[in-house]
């Protein structure tokens, strides 16, 4: 096991190896504030600082775009004391911790927000993430200032928090996804048509978030890069979305499915966007992060001596047994 034990530095912080704990969404948050159960959800799964990077479960970045009920808030100020003790618990454990940040879009449900959902055109959301049939309201030039300054004050909130970076969330039929994905988008304007159009609004936030956080913060994005349907986003966006993103200051792409979730029902092959990473880092000089259906710490290191990404994320074995990585990486 030679790659996955193998530190990396990215910008001023170095990750003692190749795991990742992609996000994961837990419900332990209590009307958007952290819990005790959830800090002792991430101490637990930190113990030991055998997974190299935690990234923490989506924090919705406003109340409209609340994607589920036990969702952690970051929309609010008072938001930071709590999740700085998520923060501290990882690091005195050893770990590097990134939060990822998002808006739900058309998939947020106005029962639970009070809020008319908003996306990039009035579609219902066909997507993984759908949890209404609301057609949604299209998002006018104000409604997309007003977003793009909920990431960049999300993203400075992560940073008063003390954590090592962030990441904002444009997969899984979420908001940017939305942007993204032709599925989503109809738009006749310069935020919509050609897949220059469709990244518009996530170049605008990441320059949002440079300017807050600064050019030393890690600043990560999750992008479904296929949607793997017919008539939607493909791999070749994918690629050109990311050379766009690296470009515009993204330190670390990571990279899963679009409208069709984190899962692929085309292929059982551990590194499910395998196919995606590969044509993907060809073309980019930053680091990767590769999940999905990698359970044995075997396939993980083979991913990585194939090329296929530079960090490998583990989800659900992680989830169900928390001393997986100690024991895969001893």
């Amino acid at each position: 096991m030679n790659l996955l034990n193998k530190s990396i530095t990215i910008k001023s912080v170095t990750i003692s190896n190749r795991l990742v704990m992609p996000p994961m969404a837990t419900s332990k948050a209590a009307n958007g504030d952290v819990t005790g159960q959830l800090i002792d959800y991430y101490d637990e799964k930190s113990k030991g600082g055998y997974i190299g990077l935690i990234i923490t479960e989506h924090h919705y970045v406003s109340k409209d775009g609340m994607a589920s009920e036990g969702q952690v808030s970051i929309s609010r100020d008072e938001d930071v004391a709590g999740l700085k003790k998520i923060a501290d618990v990882i690091h005195k454990n050893g770990s590097k911790v990134i939060a990822q940040i998002n808006h739900a879009g058309s998939s947020a449900s106005q029962d639970l927000t009070g809020y008319e959902p908003i996306s990039a055109s009035p579609i219902i959301n066909v997507g993984f993430s759908a949890k209404t049939k609301l057609i949604p309201h299209e998002m006018d030039q104000n409604d997309i200032r007003r977003v793009v300054k909920s990431f960049a004050d999300a993203a400075k909130r992560v940073k008063e928090a003390g954590y090592d970076g962030v990441q904002i969330h444009s997969a899984h039929g979420y908001l940017l996804n939305q942007f993204y994905s032709p599925l989503g988008n109809k738009r006749l304007d310069e935020y919509g048509g050609t897949i220059d159009g469709r990244i518009k609004i996530h170049l605008e936030i990441i320059r949002a978030i440079r300017e807050v956080v600064g050019d030393d913060f890690l600043l990560s994005l999750r992008l479904g890069a296929s949607d793997y349907m017919e008539g939607g986003s493909t791999i070749e966006d994918g690629v050109y979305a990311s050379k766009k993103f690296q470009e515009a200051g993204i330190d670390l792409l990571d990279i899963s499915g679009g409208y069709n979730g984190f899962i692929r029902k085309d292929t059982n092959e551990p590194g499910w966007f395998a196919d995606a990473t590969l044509a993907i880092k060809k073309e980019i000089s930053i680091p990767l992060i590769l999940t999905g259906g990698v359970t044995d710490v075997k396939d993980a290191e083979h991913l990585l001596e194939e090329g296929k990404a530079d960090f490998i994320g583990i989800g659900r074995a992680i989830f169900k047994d928390s001393k997986w990585a100690e024991k895969a990486m001893e």
